[in-house]
């Protein structure tokens, strides 16, 4: 017995030690468990995550898919870890000494509590938590509403509470008392928290935990530095009156700055100093539908604010605007503000049965109907920029109706500024996107506006210095500047044969640029990227262009550079940046250095990895790194490192539950298409692969994904695509293929693109040719709705939000934006590439419905009620069309869900129901109640029909 055991360990040690090795496959059968639908909740994902300014600390959010999550504080000198579950809207204090965050009740008495039809008043309320990083205390106060760090200062919180007001019943041997003593004299009603009267605000000393209240407050900001905090409040009826008030936090005394009996108070701003202050303001007491506020500013020096705009000195017929943020230049010498239209208010006199609801569509507004409505509560609010000229005390109206969009320069403090316009090419969205627009340059002491260019196609921007304006023209394919001293435009890549729009663009339009890093202090240079390099150009064309990566086309390496400092508004002169690379031969990416100062540049990390890019967070004060790295096997946990890359540690594991699962493996497939195009596709196995059996195969695609082939995949509720990782760990492979389309015959190409990738894996023998699906969702959902009218090689198909009749679709509205769906077929993503009456054919020839009677493949679809970018009753004409003629076909309407399902509970089910829709056809499992019999509607949301025909119902 004992020699039995003996062997049976040798056995086991050897299975684990090639396991954990990556050896040879070997004849035993792993014992890991396939996902199921079960997991989905307990997975975790890495949220919130930030260094400490001196680099001593990481902190970071694990949260479950559903569930109660918790931050995570990792000292990175000495490795020690602590944690707070459920928390959530993380800051670190500026002195690297708290945290602070919002700790939300536990979901489960959450919704048990719901399930008892509890008041929303009655629910417990968030927790405000302090965590000292030094000491690994945490001090928490409960019913928290909001809470605020000085953006650059440590040493104060600011935060509002809640009062919970406790209901008490009188006793029984004094409720006679009480009632005489109410009826003798009537009390004034308490004054109680609430959104219209404002909530508690507690000022509090980090360091010693000291604080300060004050009541009835609406709302608070410290300023940039945290020297002060302003406040507005509605009074507390004795000691605070309603107004504006600071309170100064190093001698912690409060200064009014405005006071009345009553009033609307709001939109506190400070300058950059905190030495001034301005807000907005409507003392008008009575119901009257139109507010009328006026704008107010103080300084230091100053006793109270002064009214410094309102109807008496600002543009005829306009407002100051009580939805603009009044904001100053970051000298301090510019107060910028908004003023708006007078608003439209309807008769209140009318009775409903009185009121004419009605849309007119007029040929030439500016906006369709439908654009309007989606627009109407941005038009409400609308604002046309204004300044203030504190010195001189001037009012300029900078923005207008026919000029709308002013971008400001060097902060703010420049006297010039970027006027825009597209208002004459409004209409032209509709069938053009891109859009047109006119430039002005703008002076801000007098408003003057003189023309730049007048229908440039690409967006502008100015420098930030405010010496250039600078844009990308689409129909040039290249970088223009404007020289505010000269007055000249200068074409940048002039001569160049590299290409700095999409050399790989397949619409019937103009290719998008590939964009700009940047540019160098005092707009010296101006940083811009091709496919792969990064080229410094002079913006006046007085040098030649400078090539700073030099290799990346020749080693077909994409350099980037990775935005470290949020609040860089210029690289300098000397500036070592760290850049992303991607390599698209081998697939590789990691990071390099570039010195701008010799452009030399140095090789960080190149690994079979997909390495964080936006996600990488370094320390203020510290050459302390936090990125992730992650393949289809490796979660993109966090590691921590300096600015060399030599040192890298691993400070979090977010799913160790992976191991327990099969899962699988992702490699390169590559073959040519029907048109003789080179393309590569990612082929996804299943663990313990075995070349010599037959699986089952799904397919899906979306235009191109090969360069994703390290992307991590957890296992989820799906929102319109198949989740790669559940359908190869219960044993599908899974083959994503690229697309490339020919201009009008998009239909075509993904037939050309596919079916010979495809049949080429069949040929490999481990691929069961009766035993392949497809999926694809919005324009991969239209070409499976198309491929399967054209070859009967896929078992089953599902489609999501397709177009299946682009006749009618053409003339439709993507209701999510409002815009018309001309532009979409004409030069976007359909690529017909004219219009209807130019190529009517195409449109016909690229429609499913036409051809639905050669379709034998049954199809699942899902096209939901509330969809804005496809309308549903293209699922609905495709839908009818099979219907009648007697296939197979099943259509998920999600009630209130748009083109992706949001909702998690529906995401789950959705998730089920194709998987057994796919599993019944291509595993030959048992056919689920709802796709023999389907749901009435009388059993709707009662009973969900998920039950397998070979089961009993529960």
């Amino acid at each position: 017995m004992k020699k039995l055991l003996f062997i049976l360990l040798l056995l086991y040690c050897f299975a684990a030690s090639a396991q954990q090795k990556g050896g040879k496959q070997t004849a035993l059968v792993s014992t890991k468990k396939p996902l199921t639908h079960s997991v989905y909740d307990s997975w975790k994902e890495i949220g919130f995550r930030a260094v400490s300014n001196d680099g001593s600390w990481a902190v970071y959010t694990v949260n479950p898919q559903e569930g109660d999550g918790k931050v995570i504080f990792y000292n990175l000198k000495t490795n020690q870890i602590d944690s707070v579950q459920r928390a959530s809207q993380v800051e670190i204090s500026q002195d690297n000494q708290f945290v602070v965050f919002k700790i939300a009740p536990p979901l489960k008495i959450m919704k048990d509590l719901r399930r008892q039809k509890k008041k929303k008043e009655d629910l417990p309320r968030d927790t405000l938590g302090i965590y000292n990083l030094q000491t690994k205390q945490l001090a928490k106060v409960a019913n928290l509403k909001s809470f605020k760090l000085p953006e650059k200062a440590g040493a104060w919180l600011a935060y509002q509470i809640e009062q919970i007001e406790k209901k008490e019943t009188p006793k029984k041997d004094t409720a006679k008392e009480v009632k005489k003593e109410e009826a003798k004299k009537p009390a004034k009603p308490k004054k109680k928290e609430s959104e219209e009267n404002g909530y508690r605000l507690v000022m509090r000393k980090l360091a010693n935990a000291k604080e300060t209240t004050f009541d009835f407050v609406k709302e608070y900001k410290f300023d940039k530095f945290g020297k002060n905090l302003i406040f507005s409040t509605t009074g507390n009826d004795s000691t605070l009156l309603a107004g504006v008030y600071v309170y100064d936090l190093q001698s912690e005394k409060l200064k009014p700055l405005f006071r009345a009996k009553k009033g609307n108070f709001k939109n506190l701003a400070f300058d950059e100093s905190g030495s001034q202050v301005a807000f907005v303001a409507d003392l008008d007491t009575t119901k009257t539908q139109v507010r009328y506020f006026k704008l107010y500013h103080w300084k230091n020096g100053q006793d109270s604010a002064l009214a410094i705009a309102d109807t008496t000195n600002i543009t005829k017929g306009l407002l100051v605007s009580e939805h603009y943020v009044p904001n100053f230049s970051q000298n301090g010498a510019k107060l910028f503000f908004g003023m708006a239209n007078k608003p439209v208010v309807q008769d209140t006199t009318l009775l409903p049965e009185e009121i004419v609801n009605l849309d007119i569509w007029h040929w030439q507004d500016d906006y369709i109907q439908p654009q309007q409505g989606r627009r109407l509560e941005q038009d409400k609010k609308r604002s046309y920029l204004s300044v203030y000229h504190v010195d001189s005390k001037r009012i300029v109206q900078l923005a207008t109706n026919e000029v709308p969009s002013i971008s400001l320069a060097n902060e703010g403090n420049a006297n010039l500024a970027l006027a825009s316009s597209d208002v004459p090419y409004r209409r032209l969205t509709n069938w053009d996107i891109s859009g047109f627009e006119d430039l002005y340059l703008l002076d801000l002491q007098t408003g003057n506006k003189k023309l730049i260019q007048q229908k440039i196609k690409g967006d502008a921007a100015i420098s930030p210095q405010g010496n250039y304006v600078y844009w990308f023209s689409l129909p040039d394919t290249a970088w223009f500047t404007y020289s505010v001293k000269s007055g000249q435009i200068f074409k940048l890549n002039q001569g160049l044969k590299e290409k700095f729009a999409d050399e790989e663009d397949d619409h019937p339009d103009y290719p998008l640029e590939y964009g700009f890093a940047g540019w160098t202090e005092n707009d010296q240079t101006f940083l811009v990227y091709d496919r792969y390099d990064i080229w410094a150009f002079d913006p006046e064309n007085r040098k030649a262009p400078v090539n700073l990566t030099q290799t990346g086309r020749k080693e077909k390496l994409v350099f980037r550079n990775i935005r470290l400092d949020q609040e860089e508004k210029f690289f300098k002169a000397d500036q070592t940046l760290l850049l992303s690379v991607f390599d698209e031969t081998t697939k590789q990416s990691g990071y390099y250095s570039l010195n701008l100062k010799d452009n030399s540049k140095q090789k960080l990390l190149m690994d079979n990895y997909r390495f964080s890019t936006f996600q990488t967070r370094k320390a203020k004060d510290a050459s302390v790194l936090l990125f992730t790295r992650e393949s289809f096997k490796d979660y993109p946990d966090l590691y921590a490192t300096d600015l060399t890359f030599k040192n890298i540690k691993k400070i979090s594991e977010a799913n160790p539950q992976q191991k327990d699962y099969a899962w699988g493996s992702v490699e390169m497939y590559s073959w040519l298409s029907l048109d003789g195009i080179p393309l590569q596709g990612l082929l996804y196995k299943p663990e313990n692969f075995d070349p010599k059996k037959q699986y089952p195969m799904m397919v899906y695609y979306y235009e191109k994904n090969s360069d994703n082939i390290h992307n991590h995949i957890v296992p989820a509720p799906i929102r319109s695509a198949i989740n790669y990782t559940y359908f190869v760990s219960n044993g599908y492979l899974v083959f994503v293929p690229d697309v490339v389309y020919r201009i009008g015959y998009p239909g075509e190409s993904a037939y050309n693109c596919i079916m010979p990738a495809v049949t080429s894996l069949i040929e490999k023998g481990f691929v069961n040719k009766e035993r392949i699906g497809i999926q694809g969702h919005s324009w991969g959902g239209y070409q499976n709705a198309y491929l399967i009218t054209k070859t009967n090689l896929f078992r089953a198909a599902e489609a999501g939000a397709p177009v299946s009749n682009m006749v009618s679709a053409y003339g439709g509205i993507r209701w999510e934006s409002g815009y018309s769906r001309m532009f979409q077929y004409e030069k976007s993503q359909s690529r017909i590439g004219g219009t209807l009456w130019e190529k009517p054919l195409r449109f016909l020839e690229n429609s499913p419905i036409f051809f639905a009677d050669k379709v034998n493949t049954p199809l699942l679809m899902m096209h939901n009620d509330e969809d804005g970018a496809v309308p549903w009753y293209q699922g609905i004409e495709y839908f009818m069309a099979l219907r009648r003629l007697g296939k197979p076909v099943w259509m998920l309407n999600y009630n209130k869900e748009a083109h992706g399902l949001t909702q998690r509970q529906n995401r789950k089910d959705f998730a089920i129901r194709m998987y057994q829709f796919f599993d019944y056809y291509l595993k030959d499992a048992p056919m689920p109640e709802w796709m023999k019999k389907g749901v009435p509607m009388l059993e709707k949301g009662v009973n969900k029909g998920l039950t397998l025909m070979n089961e009993e119902k529960e």
